[in-house]
């Protein structure tokens, strides 16, 4: 029976991805419990981290920016353990470009508005970064299947074999 989730990718790229993704998710796991919490994040820049999760940019429309990661994360982690297709690359290319413009902005407003930086808000941003290089990476290193398949039915063809 086939399914549409092929478990952990096989290729190291894959793999390191799915690690980074684990890491991320964890982060926002971190982070959306101290929200809900109401607790103060551990954080050794002093207050910083609740400088930044007490700010107005904190949320989108009430829903903590946090969330909005975890749930980015577990997409990810989805594109990761789907069946390895190009339909799934640029799935994974499209939601890591996603999260990487949202963490772009959160770091602008962290630097220019807020004046503050959050340890956790820069590792995630920073974990998101090279998931984005990885992701364009394994997309563009990775043949596509139309490719693929021109390229098999010219090498399997009688004046191929010539």
């Amino acid at each position: 029976m086939r399914t549409a989730f092929s478990g952990p990718p096989r290729d190291v790229l894959g793999r390191v991805m799915l690690a980074l993704a684990v890491l991320g998710l964890g982060v926002a796991i971190y982070l959306t419990y101290v929200h809900y919490a109401g607790i103060k994040p551990a954080c050794t820049a002093g207050q910083s981290c609740v400088k930044v999760q007490t700010s107005q940019w904190s949320k989108l429309d009430g829903v903590p920016v946090a969330l909005i990661g975890l749930i980015g994360y577990v997409v990810i982690l989805a594109t990761l353990l789907a069946r390895d297709r190009e339909e799934t690359r640029l799935a994974t290319l499209g939601v890591t470009l996603i999260g990487f413009g949202f963490s772009a902005y959160l770091t602008y407003r962290e630097l220019f508005s807020i004046h503050a930086v959050c340890e956790w808000c820069a590792s995630s941003a920073v974990i998101m970064t090279v998931l984005l290089c990885c992701a364009i990476a394994r997309y563009v290193r990775t043949p596509s299947a139309a490719a693929a398949t021109v390229h098999g039915v010219a090498t399997s063809s009688p004046r191929a074999a010539r």
